[in-house]
């Protein structure tokens, strides 16, 4: 299937990808980042899945998340009646639990399931046995215990069974895992926990302060982003995948089951401005966890619990996505250097102190040893935000965001917040600022570029608005705009930079689509200096993209009209939120001025 004929299910410490077949082709238990025992997505079915569905291929189906939830129901017409699946994980108390309930519409339609149970990432073979009326698989430290209200017979190391269903009928199936050294398990009630999954779900959702002319869209990308949430700690992952190819049958595939500081930065403004000072709360609290230390030792990516080692490894028993290899888990961009991401802290913290976020000394503290460090190395090269594996550069987008960092330190002084030495931080943040539009503008071409000296564009310097860097009445601000619309826009869409085949920017072989997150970037960027009515229009196409279910992956090819990257992304949804409100509000201005007019 393509990657947006799937739909996420998720208990906020792991997920789970349903497709439009009815089959579970993706789940990591007990966490985002734990080895998956269904990984047919990035395999075949000897990996690992579980499929229910009515038999035979004649029927018609359409799904749905019932609203203001993450809880996925599949309706299924078939000649003989219609029957729903609903798709759920409950919150969890002792161990995870994916629970599956079949329910009877009209008629009677015959039913099939399949569940092929494989640990680590499909190696593992598992030892089935039944157990008290159960199924039990058990492979080194995982166990899973399934109860199905039908028999399951098994065969070629799967087990499957046909039955009927009814109007009226409801039969639930569960899968629990457990570590298997530990006692079984104790059964949950299917049909209590999911009126408490809806509970939890909508009285979430009810806190939501934004209900603008894009609210369904936006709560559906907050209700996404909030699964991405590892509820334990607070953690953000960037996506609950690995290895889904930013390019079909390239080697451009990485693990994003981990939480950078710079999205998740990103992700905390997104839930702030919407009126989630909770979870506001509870990533500040990870992110002094994951940095505290010397800032010197700071990462770019973490361990949903602040692990720092993240070993980059190839699974070769997998063929990969439409055979994109190699398939990798942990990620390398933990070794990198990224000086763009101290701006986004800093700016998330201080945008949700002015939210109302309660201030934190111990935080200040650290902020302080952060502005230490960058006062220091912000000058030095790096690998940018694009974490490209070839040669550091001095990226503007990183030197613009260590501006960023200093601002708001200033500004947060200034406000009385906090204390510091606001005049040598202005100092600096001048300097900065004055030698980025010295060394970072090509005035032959009037546009920023990517690095000092380069020629090359980048859809990041759509941000220099954006963050305040410049105001968007600045002539460079527009002239860059008209550059990047000019040379990085594909079918309406936006690039994160030239790709060239002959010499990569990124030090990668292959293509991408165009990166969902610029062209977010380029409506606000559109809407701040004036073009509102082109921002909306490039806005509502954003939005088309998304499935059917309202999920956006990382990328999209206008080409083969598919989605590309891990599914679903955080960062994409985080700039459909933030650009919502600021379109919001900029509809808003031009109509306030319009009526002042007359």
């Amino acid at each position: 299937m393509r990657i947006e004929d799937y739909a996420l299910i998720g208990d906020m410490q792991s997920a789970a990808l349903v497709g439009r077949d009815g089959s579970i082709d993706w789940l990591c238990l007990p966490r985002f980042d734990s080895p998956a025992c269904f990984a047919r997505l990035l395999g075949t079915g000897d990996h690992g899945f579980w499929r229910l569905a009515p038999a035979g291929m004649e029927w018609a189906s359409r799904r749905s998340y019932i609203p203001d939830t993450l809880i996925l129901e599949t309706v299924w017409e078939t000649a003989g009646g219609t029957v729903k699946v609903i798709d759920f994980m409950p919150p969890r108390h002792e161990n995870p639990d994916l629970v599956r309930i079949v329910e009877g519409v009209s008629g009677t339609v015959e039913m099939t399931t399949e569940i092929c149970i494989r640990f680590d990432y499909g190696r593992i073979v598992p030892w089935v046995r039944r157990r008290d009326g159960l199924l039990h698989a058990i492979g080194g430290p995982d166990s899973v215990w399934i109860h199905s209200p039908v028999p399951l017979e098994g065969g070629g190391y799967r087990h499957s069974a046909a039955f009927r269903v009814s109007a009226g009928d409801r039969l639930p199936f569960i899968f629990t895992w457990h570590p298997s050294y530990q006692p079984p398990p104790e059964a949950i009630d299917p049909i209590a926990q999911l009126a408490a999954t809806r509970e939890l779900w909508e009285e979430w959702v009810s806190r939501c302060t934004y209900h603008g002319p894009w609210r369904d869209a936006v709560v559906r990308s907050l209700i996404t982003l909030k699964a991405l949430t590892y509820r334990p700690t607070g953690g953000i992952v960037a996506a609950p995948t690995t290895s889904l190819p930013e390019h079909l049958g390239g080697v451009r595939n990485w693990d994003y089951r981990y939480c950078w500081l710079r999205d998740a930065a990103m992700t905390l403004e997104a839930l702030t401005s919407t009126g989630y000072l909770e979870e506001a709360a509870a990533w500040r609290d990870w992110l002094i966890r994951a940095v505290a230390g010397r800032p010197e030792d700071h990462q770019v990516v973490y361990g949903v619990a602040g692990e720092r080692r993240l070993p980059e490894l190839i699974l070769d028993w997998l063929p990969g996505y439409e055979n994109s290899r190699p398939v990798r888990i942990g990620n390398g961009a933990a070794g990198q250097v990224q000086l763009d991401v101290y701006g986004q802290m800093l700016n998330a913290l201080f945008e949700a102190r002015r939210r109302g976020l309660p201030p934190d000394d111990h935080v200040w503290a650290m902020m302080r040893a952060v502005l230490g460090f960058l006062e220091v190395n912000w000058a030095q090269p790096d690998e940018g935000l694009w974490e490209v594996r070839g040669p550091r550069r001095h990226f503007v987008h990183s030197k613009v965001m260590a501006w960023v960092a200093f601002d708001r330190a200033v500004r947060a002084v200034r406000l009385g917040w906090r204390e510091g030495p606001a005049d040598r931080w202005q100092e600096l943040r001048d300097r900065i600022h004055a030698e980025v539009c010295a060394k970072g503008y090509d005035p032959e071409r009037a546009t920023f570029t990517q690095s000092y000296g380069s020629r090359e564009l980048d859809a990041a310097l759509l941000l220099i608005p954006i963050v305040g860097f410049l105001p968007p009445e600045d002539p460079r601000v527009a002239s860059t705009i008209a550059a990047i619309e000019r040379e990085l826009m594909t079918d309406g869409l936006v690039l994160r930079y030239p790709i060239a085949e002959e010499n990569p920017i990124d030090g990668l072989p292959g293509t991408e689509g165009a990166f969902l997150a610029c062209s977010f970037w380029l409506a606000q960027a559109r809407a701040m200096t004036g073009r509102v009515a082109e921002a909306v229009e490039l806005f509502e196409l954003l939005l088309s993209l998304r499935n059917d279910v309202g999920l956006l992956a990382e990328e999209y090819d206008p080409r083969l009209r598919r989605q590309l990257g891990n599914f679903p992304q955080a960062f994409s949804h985080i700039h459909l939120v933030r650009t919502a409100l600021a379109l919001d509000r900029a509809v808003r201005a031009a109509g306030a001025a319009a009526r002042t007019a007359r």
